[in-house]
């Protein structure tokens, strides 16, 4: 199968998440590797007749029977029209694409999963994964937030897992919407300060993060100053997506293409370049 070309795929279900972003459930060929064989981290593109195509990271699980989830924000030309669409409307897909997070590596280790606003999406990936193979991984610990109370994603979703003990929960916003309270658990901070109180053993935790690319010299300078070395901090330069195949250009970092080298890179493979982290 060449996954640089595209295969046909139906809109099978639209979940408003906010007011501008929702979930989207497509259904495309069975056993297709686009749909079975991702990476937490990964990405693939997505296209809609007349509008255009763009890069999304996974959102869900790896199936068989052909379906993907994807978080998306409708902002755009082309997510935008995904705002009207309904049940049974045609896309197309090709992936996956890049490399995601690295879970051999993460094996016997510590968790630290750290999301600011739509970041949650890919990372909702990696710990859906984490929790199909629970027994292989030690601590689970999220730290996530957002602008505001509105804009936290798959909160119903997220206390029930720390409910369960599934895992260790943090979230926080910039500030509260006027009178509402936000979800338990929720602070009002910006997200780096979640790392303050945080207890971890350095040697034995590793850390994916994904969020706005401003606030990732914040985090990584808290995590060295708790001990994490750089090539145990991952990161995802999501945002740098582009054509999928590293032909456009527009997703280099230094000599690497995000596309292909990435998006999700060791802060250690990103030493030395200039703008990385911008």
């Amino acid at each position: 199968m060449n996954r640089d070309l595209p295969i046909p795929a139906v809109i099978s279900a639209i979940r408003p998440l906010t007011v501008d972003t929702s979930l989207v459930t497509l259904n495309t060929e069975p056993h297709h590797p686009v749909a079975s064989s991702f990476l937490p981290g990964q990405f693939l593109e997505l296209s809609l007749p007349g509008a255009g195509e763009f890069p999304v990271s996974y959102c869900g699980f790896p199936s068989v029977d052909g379906s993907i989830e994807l978080c998306i924000r409708h902002i755009g030309h082309v997510t935008g029209p995904l705002r009207t669409a309904v049940p049974g409307d045609a896309a197309a897909v090709r992936g996956p694409f890049g490399h995601g997070f690295p879970l051999l590596a993460y094996v016997g280790q510590d968790l630290l999963l750290i999301a600011g606003g739509l970041g949650i999406a890919p990372l909702r990936s990696l710990l859906l994964a984490l929790l199909a193979q629970r027994e292989l991984w030690g601590r689970l610990t999220l730290l996530y937030g957002a602008r505001e109370t509105g804009a936290l994603l798959f909160t119903d979703e997220l206390l029930e897992l720390q409910n369960r003990g599934m895992v260790e929960l943090q979230l926080t916003v910039d500030h509260l919407e006027h009178c509402f309270d936000g979800p338990p658990y929720c602070r009002v901070a910006l997200l780096p300060v979640l790392l303050d109180q945080l207890d971890l053993e350095p040697d034995r935790t590793c850390a994916a993060i994904c969020g706005p690319p401003v606030v990732y010299p914040l985090l990584v300078s808290r995590l060295r100053q708790l001990g994490l070395s750089d090539d145990r901090i991952h990161l995802s330069l999501e945002r740098r997506m582009k054509c999928g195949v590293g032909r456009c250009g527009h997703c280099a970092v230094g000599t690497r293409l995000c596309c292909v080298d990435g998006p999700v890179f060791s802060l250690a493979e990103l030493a030395g370049i200039e703008g990385a982290l911008g």
